[in-house]
């Protein structure tokens, strides 16, 4: 049988034979399987999770395997005989390009149905360096456009992704897997549980009442922390983020921490952190207002920070398969020390081109969970609330108040609001010659001084509560209130 064109594949100009190659392909392969098959449907099984009619190298294979499988899912016999009427019918077989015996002549090339799944393994990793070979291809042919959009950044994004997809297309390893299994992993959870500080079942944020409530960051979780703005929202992600990677983590690995910053830039967001490890306000370091000594402290915490494992990403209007695409690349850059993901905040990454908010926002929510399962960390992600706490007259945050989308809570393994009462306070100061209004006001305002709560509304795993916290504004810096017990279950 002919070999289709499309195998021929154009070598770089100055190598010999530069006009044809052959791409990847083992047709003797194709056709042992399909024997296999054809003597045996329950040879299907190893592979038909996997393999589809287009990874084969023949369109006629191809065909075969696709017919072969629509007639045992309708639970018919598929053999040389039954699929005959079906073979007789294409363009191809009527125009003489494969012999209308060709069935008959396959069923020969029968080697063993135990190879099924080898057979079919070794036809998908040939599928992928055809692709990988097309890819490549298309890459250097877009590079040579010269045109404004899409730039050079965009196209390495694009085959980024695509080389992505190719790379986990198939499935080839995934599965059930029996409860022994699932179990083992049970148990190694808990152990990590037992042997790390505090007994949390994930990584520690630093912030002992948050981790005691939430049992740590849980691989795998999207964790949504939401409130209005000037709550302190950024603040408590960025230490959270500076906490996780100024600690080892498994196997005396250090933590690992992605941090994509869409509204700040990377050199705010470094400020912040270095006004917080002082105990000084940012404003202080920007404004230039340092004195000598407070400059030769902060170069010192600079160089004691400058190998801190936090990268961070400030790209504004980014999308998400953009994120995913930069996150994946920093987990393998670093060979899976990856421990955290930020994101601030969700409502500033773009999704699909759709006029409708509430599908792009879900589509974004959906893509920043699988990517938590799939590099198996947990996600971090902000977001903004919706003006209706501002109308109530208790302005604590509901789930109902999450802007844009019921999806963000859907998603979420983790829902978590952060509430400052004392904002409200300062914007709501009776007239002193009101004396009764006017000292419930003061005695509330030095109950909430510099102290925050973080509201645990959703945990698929765990209790809701909220627990309450220090909260120094002018070095936006989040701590343990040491002296109480701080927090408690039940909202």
């Amino acid at each position: 049988m002919n070999q289709p064109a499309t195998n021929v594949i154009p070598l770089p100009s100055g190598t010999e034979d530069a006009n044809r190659r052959q791409a990847p392909h083992n047709e003797q392969l194709e056709m042992a399987l399909l024997a296999a098959m054809l003597h045996n449907n329950r040879a299907l099984e190893y592979v038909s999770e996997f393999l589809k009619p287009e990874h084969f190298s023949s369109k006629f294979h191809g065909q075969i395997y696709s017919d072969i499988l629509r007639m045992v899912e309708r639970g018919m016999i598929a053999d040389p005989v039954t699929l005959a009427p079906i073979f007789a019918s294409y363009e191809w077989v009527k125009a003489g390009q494969v012999p209308a015996n060709y069935l008959i002549e396959l069923a020969t090339h029968l080697v063993a149905v135990i190879n099924t799944a080898d057979y079919g393994k070794q036809i998908f990793d040939l599928y992928l360096r055809r692709e990988l070979i097309e890819l490549g291809t298309e890459t250097v042919n877009a590079a040579f456009v010269h045109e404004i959009e899409p730039d050079g950044k965009a196209q390495i994004e694009a085959a980024e992704q695509k080389l992505f997809e190719l790379a986990s297309s198939g499935m080839i390893e995934g599965g059930f897997q029996n409860f022994k299994t699932a179990m083992r992993g049970s148990l190694n959870m808990a152990s990590a549980a037992l042997t790390r500080e505090g007994g949390l079942g994930g990584i520690a944020t630093g912030l002992k009442a948050f981790d005691k409530l939430l049992g740590g960051l849980k691989k795998s979780d999207l964790v949504i922390i939401a409130g209005r703005p000037s709550m302190g929202k950024t603040a408590l992600v960025t230490n959270i983020a500076f906490n996780i990677a100024s600690t080892i983590g498994e196997e005396d690995k250090p933590n690992l921490v992605g941090f994509f910053s869409l509204e700040m830039s990377a050199e705010q967001l470094s400020t912040r952190i270095l006004a917080e490890q002082m105990g000084i306000s940012s404003d202080k370091i920007q404004r230039g207002e340092l004195q000598a000594h407070e400059f030769e402290s902060l170069t010192d915490i600079v160089a004691n920070l400058e190998q801190l494992p936090l990268f961070i990403d400030d790209t504004p209007a980014l999308s998400v398969s953009g994120l995913r695409t930069r996150a994946r690349r920093l987990a393998r850059q670093n060979k899976g020390n990856l421990a955290l993901i930020v994101v601030d905040y969700l409502q500033l990454l773009q999704g699909s081109k759709t006029e409708n908010r509430v599908q792009e926002i879900s589509e974004i929510t959906r893509g920043l969970k699988a990517l938590a399962k799939e590099l198996s960390v947990p996600v971090v992600a902000l977001s903004q609330l919706s003006r209706e706490v501002e109308k109530r007259d208790d302005k604590r945050p509901q789930l109902a108040d999450l802007r844009d989308s019921g999806t963000i809570e859907q998603d979420a393994d983790v829902v978590a609001f952060v509430y400052r009462e004392e904002y409200y306070l300062d914007r709501s100061e009776p007239s002193s010659s009101d004396t009764v209004k006017y000292e419930k006001w003061q005695a509330a305002r030095a109950r909430a001084h510099n102290r925050a709560e973080i509201i645990i509304a959703k945990q698929r795993h765990g209790p809701i509560g909220k627990v309450e916290l220090n909260f120094e504004g002018a070095t936006t810096r989040f701590s343990d209130i040491e002296s109480k017990e701080d927090y408690h279950y039940g909202g």
